[in-house]
């Protein structure tokens, strides 16, 4: 069996497929807050109960990922070992964002109907997601086609998540309540559609995997004996922890910065600089790849991200408020970021054949877990700090009023065009000290998960691009080796 070569029409299949799953995971992860903060009424005692179950809900659902792995490691169908559990998946988690985004109970009836909600859409999500990303090692080991292959998918993870983060922000303004109902159906009939083609398209190539039935402590045990993973593992919630962040201030950044009215079309703008740096990094990183090694590749991340950072923080204060300058520091950001996230992936998967070679043992799906556990934790952290910060920072009481105004504009009792001018003139009476605290947290919080993800690679992860070759080699022989015994 050739490990290394991929057919087209599951290579197509595979990638195209991550569209609609990265549609629906934007949708929820960085507008379901939103939607509740400036279209539900809510006291800052219920706001901070429903933070407190987004945090709550995504530690458990990181707990669920490597449980879920173990799951499709010791289930197998005749369908394939993957292909059952992204189906079953897509199918409930598509029902439920649309529940999620049209029933709207008042007070803490809503709170209630979220807690139970969220939680059950964490957890179908989760069987989507190990099953999708644990199907990646297996359909190649040769490094240049993984990276490859990680390269087109992640084009196509770019795309689904722009289509979502870029173009909603500017249609939400004034009609908030609709905007938000129409495009929750409209992302989970695309999540049903773009996974029924990995679904049906993928050819799934049988794996190695040990006859053995794989339990909650050998789990654990495969966490310990594997250095590697644990360091890049760490290494990615820190790296994800930075880059949520940015993104998920960005929609109370802009409100608050430059008005309700304006602040949408610009949010629009800065989220067209991210696809648009995410995706030329992911469409350059496969020839980057080959011509400088990942060592040299984070240095030079780490230096113009914390660069980028330190002029957000300083905009408009020690440099003009030009919105140029603001969406060019964005591009920037965003591709270095890109490279990044490509990077520690490629590393953690890496991690897989790592513990093949030392302990002739593969589990594909429970090692990529670590990757969704690392997210959605990543994700916990992030809502827990922006939750702190809008309280703290006093914009969520201002935001608030706006809600209300979004709530009369659903039932018709004003029109939109009021909502935008009464909007802006509540924002206008927020404070400079105020706005100062949210730009901190979108600013000092990321910066430091990046350098803590830096110096932790940088000093503990080993398995560079020639040692990989070797370990992949070796096992080979190996193969090779109880093929001719046979």
């Amino acid at each position: 069996m050739n490990t290394k070569q991929i057919d087209s029409r599951t290579k197509w299949s595979y990638c195209v497929g991550a569209t609609g799953r990265d549609m629906a995971y934007t949708l929820v992860s960085l507008y379901l807050i939103t939607y509740i903060q400036y279209t539900m009424k809510l006291t800052v005692a219920q706001f901070s109960v429903i933070s407190g179950c987004v945090v709550l809900c995504l530690i458990w659902d990181a707990v669920n990922d490597p449980l879920m792995g173990i799951i499709i490691e010791n289930c197998h169908f005749k369908a394939g070992k993957f292909k059952p559990w992204i189906f079953t998946g897509v199918l409930l988690n598509a029902v439920i964002i649309v529940l999620l985004f049209s029933l709207r109970p008042q007070g803490w009836a809503f709170v209630a109907f979220f807690g139970v909600s969220y939680l059950l859409w964490g957890m179908t999500y989760t069987m989507n997601d190990i099953a999708y990303w644990g199907m990646l090692p297996s359909l190649s080991s040769d490094p240049q086609t993984r990276n490859s292959l990680v390269t087109l998918m992640s084009i196509f993870i770019c795309i689904g998540q722009f289509s979502v983060a870029g173009i909603l922000p500017a249609l939400v303004a004034g009609n908030a309540v609709r905007t938000y109902r129409y495009a929750a159906l409209i992302v989970a009939s695309c999540f049903i559609a773009f996974q029924m083609l990995t679904c049906f398209g993928v050819r799934e190539r049988p794996v190695c995997t040990t006859s053995e039935k794989l339990s909650l402590r050998k789990m654990f045990g495969i966490f310990r004996r594997n250095d590697q993973l644990i360091v890049i593992g760490i290494s990615a919630l820190l790296f994800n922890i930075g880059n949520i962040l940015l993104i998920i201030f960005a929609v109370n950044f802009f409100y608050f910065e430059f008005g309700y009215a304006e602040g949408g079309k610009l949010v629009f703008i800065f989220t067209v600089m991210y696809g648009l740096g995410t995706l030329v990094s992911q469409a350059c990183f496969s020839t980057i790849s080959r011509r400088f090694n990942r060592k040299t590749l984070i240095k030079v991340c780490i230096s113009v991200i914390t660069v980028c950072y330190t002029l957000l923080l300083l905009f408009g204060y020690a440099t003009p408020k030009n919105s140029i300058l603001l969406n060019t520091i964005g591009l920037i950001i965003f591709f270095f970021q890109g490279l990044w996230n490509l990077m520690v992936i490629v590393m953690l998967n890496n991690t897989i054949e790592y513990d093949e070679y030392k302990f002739h043992e593969r589990h594909d799906s429970v090692i990529a877990a670590i990757r969704s556990f690392a997210v959605k934790l990543a994700s916990a952290i992030n809502q827990g700090i922006s939750a702190v910060v809008l309280i703290i920072s006093g914009i969520y009481t201002t935001s608030q009023k706006i809600s209300q105004l979004e709530i009369e504009a659903g039932k018709g009792i004003i029109s939109g065009s009021t909502v935008l001018t009464q909007a802006d003139a509540y924002i206008r009476t927020v404070l400079p000290y105020q706005t100062l605290l949210l730009r901190i947290g979108m600013v000092l919080f990321p910066l430091l998960a990046f350098w803590g993800c830096y110096l932790l690679i940088t000093a503990k992860y080993k398995i560079d691009e020639k040692e990989y070759i070797r370990i992949v080699g070796e096992i080979e022989k190996r193969r090779e080796t109880e093929q001719h015994i046979r």
